[in-house]
């Protein structure tokens, strides 16, 4: 197995979390009249693509999927529960995610650096700089909410 396949994992397992959390913010500000939910909706489906294709690599290389741990899942809600009941303001969703969002893209930041100097398959690679624009791109347009 080529051990840059552990890219695809980081993007696999950070996908896995963002459709939970950004579900679980989205069922949250339902009922509230947020602009910010639109792009919530928009930023979801952009993860469940990744998630997807991030899946479909892993299966066809045989790569067991790492998953969240229910704990890491259940704090992340519960700090969603907490951001949303301190400050469901637009602004105040937009800076938690992209607080959220920028500690994942550090985090494959630092996988690519690992593999740096290695060959690395051109679909991992091509995935890898597609999943670290789309999260790029959307750090810029949550910055039109702050």
């Amino acid at each position: 197995m080529d051990e840059s396949l552990e890219i695809v994992n980081h993007i696999y397992k950070d996908s896995e979390m963002s459709i939970s959390t950004l579900t679980k913010l989205s069922n949250t500000l339902e009922k509230k009249d947020n602009k910010i939910k639109d792009t919530i909706e928009d930023i979801l489906k952009g993860y469940e693509r990744y998630y997807k294709d991030s899946k479909k690599l892993l299966n066809k290389n045989n790569c067991k999927k790492e998953k969240n741990s229910i704990i890491a899942k259940m704090m992340a809600n519960m700090g969603i529960d907490k951001e949303v009941k301190d400050d469901n303001s637009d602004s105040a969703m937009a800076d938690m995610l992209i607080k959220g969002i920028s500690m994942g893209s550090i985090d494959l930041d630092k996988k690519l650096k690992k593999y740096k100097d290695k060959e690395i398959d051109k679909k991992i690679l091509e995935l890898a700089t597609d999943f670290k624009s789309f999260q790029e791109d959307i750090i810029e347009k949550l910055k039109e909410y702050l």
